[in-house]
Parts: structure tokens; sequence; C-alpha cells
């Protein structure tokens, strides 16, 4: 909490708050308060209908209304078209951000003030006193003229802790950098009705077209909820699981077709409208994008797997499991559940996507069966099984789950690792194999091993590859995949050391003078013509197209500590901290060797400042990287090694049966 906030609590006497201040979200269980609920209004003008929730005291009072459905779901009343909008009719209030202003020099956040035991309850004891605060004001001041920070800091004599908010012994130190990017993010935030409710994607002052960098994405939230978790300030990260779970029941239409219940949008936006007959108040409504107005028109496969993570990171760092025991929530999450494991026509595990349904959202020939997906999916079911509440409702759903997390980690582990030993079997495949017992099952031709990856792959260390498919196999390094494959568990223990070892053998190829690439290496010539059609943003080394992008720092950080190899993460953390401040925290960078910042980037991009604070954040506190690490069920290894013991490879063979078959 801000010093302010702490310095009036020891003023006024007032009790800690608990840990939402939104009204919407104060009562867990879905029946609210009756005196809190207000109805739904056809409004004829706008033809929509609202959620409505008047503003007291710059407080949101939410109004929830819910019916059950024939197999026990809550969904909205009736069929909500999808012009409706979420509204808020609230008069116009300051925004309400928590931050205290000291001078010119920036702002000032003590965030232990309030430290939260393990069940939610507030430490009275880690108020800040009032000379606590004046001290720590006056250690602010100590910088030096070229930016460093005198290293002579006073503990804090408080039960509370500073920063994460969970040694209350560790010193306050203040980098410039990272006074100046927590100072940006908490300017990106957006409120919803005087609450905040997520980070929009970009604040650049410079750029004369907004395009969607205005509006709160599902995927680039993450890094900033992390952050905000890491600082112990859970408010917006509960709120935003809350509201981006009602827009998932919204209807989605694009020329007469609707996409499967429980897709979640790829962003929203809050927007303000005058309220009809009244100039002094407004409305402000939630207008979410499910891909329909997306550039391509592509549905964000991630944003549910992204939110399934966050919810679990939320109840591992804050205590506050009632938020994933809430019957909404537990819905939400079994509708996401059943989009992902639906049968249909393919005979993988992995899920099957469109080009441009993730982070690579535009087209990069990622289409098929991306790695990126495989590993969120992955991960995304590990983190619903531990929180599914265990009914006679959810035992099929439970069991489709396990049967596709153990299939999932043998097709992956089996098929999309390579090194220099299986590079050297795919070199020698033979192929058109029509048997059960085939090696080369998926028919790939050795031509396809390109003279590149012949001289690029280390002795030591290997990866897994990005895409496979029938006579396809994507042999580029596709970070966020690799990365959280390690992080999820979805790579064994020797092939997670071997993608980090692979990344400190190509540092220069990888990091160079920006860390990340996205992939490796880029489309070039003919094959960029195919491929992107000739994307005139996804050029050589630019964008997607094996750009770097810094907000993968915190997705590798998270890896390392993992791996207990924080000594990578470190070193690419001290490369991005040289520049990314004065380069004024592009998206992306261009060039082989990342030395320009990206033609078409955007300066101030959030989940850039995000990723560097949660890397630093994780760095000086690793074992707080335990909300976002996923561990095997011992079940799962089990049943992964009867699988493996039983030869997967071998000729599938007819059942016994003594029933007569007429012909």
């Amino acid at each position: 909490m801000a010093t302010s906030d702490a310095v009036l609590q020891v003023l006024s006497g007032a009790g800690p708050r608990s840990f939402s201040s939104d009204l919407c979200f104060n009562n867990l269980d879905l029946a609210f308060r009756s005196k809190h609920i207000k109805y739904v209004k056809k409004r004829a003008s706008r033809h929509m209908k609202m959620f409505e929730c008047s503003n007291v005291q710059q407080n949101c009072i939410g109004k929830h209304w819910f019916k059950r459905s024939g197999d026990g779901d809550l969904s909205v009343n009736a069929t909500i078209k999808r012009l409706q909008l979420l509204r808020c009719k609230c008069q116009k209030a300051e925004r309400v951000s928590g931050v205290t202003t000291e001078g010119g020099n920036g702002t000032w956040f003590v965030d232990g003030a309030k430290t939260l035991n393990l069940n939610g309850a507030v430490n009275t004891s880690g108020v800040l006193e009032l000379g606590d605060t004046q001290q720590l004001m006056r250690e602010k001041e100590v910088l030096t003229s070229n930016g460093s920070v005198n290293k002579e800091e006073e503990s804090l004599a408080t039960n509370g802790a500073v920063g994460t908010g969970r040694d209350a012994s560790r010193k306050v130190s203040v980098n410039p950098t990272e006074e100046e990017a927590w100072e940006l993010l908490r300017d990106s935030v957006v409120h919803y009705c005087g609450s905040p409710i997520g980070t929009i994607a970009a604040n650049d002052p410079t750029s004369s077209s907004v395009l969607n960098y205005d509006q709160v994405f599902i995927r680039d939230f993450i890094p900033s909820g992390i952050a905000f978790l890491l600082k112990g300030e859970y408010d917006i990260v509960r709120n935003f699981l809350l509201h981006t779970l009602q827009l998932q029941s919204w209807e989605k239409t694009m020329d007469c077709h609707s996409p499967g219940q429980g897709l979640m949008p790829a962003s929203f936006k809050v927007r303000t409208f005058p309220l009809d007959g009244d100039d002094s108040a407004t409305e402000e409504v939630l207008d979410p994008d499910f891909g329909e107005a997306a550039i391509g028109r592509v549905a964000p496969v991630d944003s549910g797997l992204w939110w399934i993570i966050l919810l679990r990171a939320y109840g591992k760092c804050s205590g506050d499991l009632s938020v994933q025991e809430r019957i909404d929530v537990q819905t939400g999450i079994k509708m996401i559940l059943r989009l992902c494991l639906a049968d249909g026509f393919d005979m993988f595990p992995t899920l099957l996507v469109t080009d441009g349904s993730c982070m690579i959202d535009r087209r990069m020939g990622i289409h098929g069966h991306p790695l990126e997906i495989q590993a969120l999916f992955y991960s995304a079911l590990l983190c619903a099984k531990e929180m599914l509440a265990p009914e006679d409702g959810s035992a099929d759903l439970l069991r489709a789950l396990n049967n596709r997390l153990v299939a999932l980690s043998f097709h992956i582990r089996e098929y999309y690792w390579i090194d220099l030993r299986k590079l050297n079997e795919i070199y020698r495949y033979k192929t058109e194999e029509y048997s059960y017992d085939a090696v080369n099952k998926f028919n790939i031709y050795p031509d396809q091993v390109s003279p590149w990856l012949v001289e690029w792959m280390p002795n030591q260390g290997g990866y897994l590859i990005g895409n496979l498919q029938p006579a396809h196999m994507d042999f580029r390094f596709f970070s966020l995949g690799n990365i959280w494959s390690v992080v999820s568990g979805l790579a064994t223990r020797d092939q997670s050391n071997a993608i980090l070892d692979l990344i400190d053998a190509k540092w220069s190829d990888l990091v160079a003078d920006m860390p990340l690439k996205i992939c490796y290496p880029a489309l070039e010539g003919q094959e960029w013509q195919i491929i992107t059609g000739s994307d005139p943003k996804n050029t050589p080394w630019s964008y997607h197209n094996a750009g770097s992008w810094p907000t993968l720092l915190w997705q590798l950080t998270v890896a390392c500590i993992k791996m207990n190899r924080p000594e990578i993460a470190a070193r690419a953390v001290d490369i991005a901290e040289k520049r990314i401040s004065r380069d004024k925290w592009p998206e992306y960078y261009d060039t082989k060797k990342a030395r320009f910042i990206g033609k078409q980037a955007r300066l101030f991009q959030t989940w850039s400042i995000a990723g560097y604070l949660v890397a630093k954040l994780l760095l000086a506190d690793p074992s707080a990287a335990r909300m976002l690490v996923t561990d095997e069920d011992p079940e799962l290894v089990n049943a992964f090694s009867c699988m493996i013991s039983s030869n997967p490879r071998r000729k599938r063979g007819q059942k016994n049966s003594k029933k007569p078959f007429i012909v």
C-alpha cells in the first residue's frame, strides 16, 4: 500500500481492509446480499441489456444475475447478444490509484505496510509508524547525480516487509530503473467504477495511431498481474480475474457463426458514455474483443489458458483461495477445459489451432500444433487439476484431463525433442513406412533438415521444435514454448537443462544486445514471402519474425530459477538494464543482434516494463517463483513410465474376442 495510506491508518486509527477494495467482489458467495442487487434493465435506445452498478463514494456495488442452465453451468440470464455491453452507471470520480507523488522525482511506494498471512489475515503490526515513513522519505532523496543510489539504507523497524512482503529483514533498495518502471506500470492501470481492473498494452505518447494498444489484453496483463502479486497488491488481479470471467459468458458471433462456449476475450476496453438525461453522470462500459475485431479475425486460444495460470498464481501468492472456490469461477474453469478437451478428428493429443492464435498473432506459419500453445495447454491442465473442487459432476472431466496430460507429455517429449543425436536419426529416416511399428511415424523427409540447423545445433543441449504435423517439422527455436515447457514440467528435467544449455551456448544468437529472440532463425527470401504473405511488419529479424522481445525476461527467469540456474537470467537482466530505460521501454527490437529499436515498436510497452520488474523481483526472492511453477503429479509420472516401458512403437494387436463376425 502507498505511504500516504499507511499514515492515514495511523492517524485515523482505521483498521485494515480486506483483500479487495472493490465492493463488486467483496461478497465471495454466489448469492449476493439483496440490498446490493439491482436487476438488469432493458434500454431500448441502445438495444442492449446491461449489468448495472451505482458508484457510491467511488465504490462499485455489483449486480450479478445468473441462472443455472441444464448442465449445471452458470450463465448470464437469457441469450446475450454480441452488442450487449457490461455497463456501470457511476458518477465521474477521481482515479483511485493508491499512488503518492512526492515532489517531481517520481513516486515512492511502500508495499509492505500491510502484510498478509497465508489465510489472508492482515498483520496490523505491519503498519508503518509516522517516524518510519519520514525516514523512508529522507532515504528516497539520497540519489547521486549519476542516478546511482546510496547503498547504505536503513532497514524498516516494522514487522512488515518491503517489496514482496515476504522477508521482514529485507533492506530498502532503490534502483532508478525499477523505480521508473513502477511509475510507468502504475500509470498504465485501467480503472472500472473506481477500481483497478488491468493495464493497457502501451502508453506511447509519440504514437499518432492508437489501434488497440489502449486496451487491456489478457496475455499482456499476465506479467503486470504477477508484478502486482509480488508487491502484495492483490486487488487489481482479483478484479481482473472476475471481470474477465463475466465476459466469458457473452455470445460471440462473426458472420453468423459463434465459437465454442468458454472462449475468453483477447482484450477489452473500458468505454465511457454520458448517462441519458444526466449531464453530470457517466456510464462505464466493458467492451470485449473475442477476435472478431482483431487483425486477421483470429480467436485467442491462449487467453483462457493464461487466465487459469494467473488464477492459480493469485491463490498461491495471496493465500486467498476463496476466489478459485467460487461457483462461477469453478464453472469458468470447466468451460475452458471442455472447449480444449472436446473430441475432434485429430489423432494427436496436442491442440490444433490456426495461425496467429497466441503471442505470435500474425501469419508466421505456426498453424497446426505450435509448441507455445501445447506448453500453455499442459500448464493450464495441471493448474486446473489442482484447483477443481472434487465433486460428482467433475469426475468425467478430471478423467479426461488426466488422460490428456499423460498423452500430451509423452507426445511432446518423444516427438518434439531434438538434439544432435535425434537430428542424426532424422537425417537417416526411411520414408513411406506403412506399418504400426514405423520409426518415421509422421513421414518426415530427411531433406527437411536445413543446413543452418546442422551447423547451429551445439554438441551439448537441445530443444523442442516449434511444430509437428504429417510430413512437416518446424525446426525453428521458439523461446516462449521452450521456456514454458521448462516452467510447466512438460519437458523432462534432462530436457529442461538441455534447453538452458542451448540458450547459454547460443547466447549471441538468442540474447545478443537485448533478450530474447521470440524465435530463431528468421524467415527470409522466398520462404518469408510464401509463409508470411510478404508481411511488411514481419520482415526478417523484426517483430514476430525473429525480433527480440524484452517481456520474455520474466518467463526465462522463472525457468532458470526452477532449474536452479538463476545466473543465466541475471545475466540477461543485466544486458536489458543497460539500455531498456534509455530506449523508452520498446515493445521489441530488430536486427540479428537486437541493436535497433523495432521499426514499428511501440514505446512504453507495458509488458516490457512488467517483464523486467517480475524478473528483478524473482531474482531478489526466488522462492516466489513457486506460484508459477508446476510439478508433475506422481500418478502422472507413474502412468508415463508405464507408457515408456510398454514400448509405444509396438505393433497394434487385435483384441481377443470370441464374438463371431458375419461377412
